[in-house]
């Protein structure tokens, strides 16, 4: 059985983007890391995770959350550089 940390290593996600894809999908974490790590597999769901950073950036902004909104917009940097999207 694969521990959250070789799900995390083998689909090149930190914990950090785990719990905010946890957050904004409502999932518990052990979920939300594998949902996650399958949506990495392809361009698709990494257009996926990719819109749902965005949209948490958004929202941070919008709800006045400051600090939130950096934390997020820190993260999704981490995330594209990690996974870019293919045009």
């Amino acid at each position: 059985m694969l521990s959250l940390r070789d799900c995390l290593d083998y689909c090149d996600l930190t914990e950090e983007e785990v719990e905010l894809f946890a957050l904004h999908e409502h999932l518990p974490h052990e979920v939300a890391a594998t949902v996650a790590c399958s949506l990495v597999q392809t361009e698709d769901g990494v257009g996926q995770m990719d819109l749902c950073l965005a949209e948490m950036v958004q929202t941070a902004i919008r709800d006045g959350q400051l600090a939130k909104a950096e934390h997020v917009l820190h993260v999704y940097a981490q995330f594209r550089s990690a996974h870019p999207l293919a045009h």
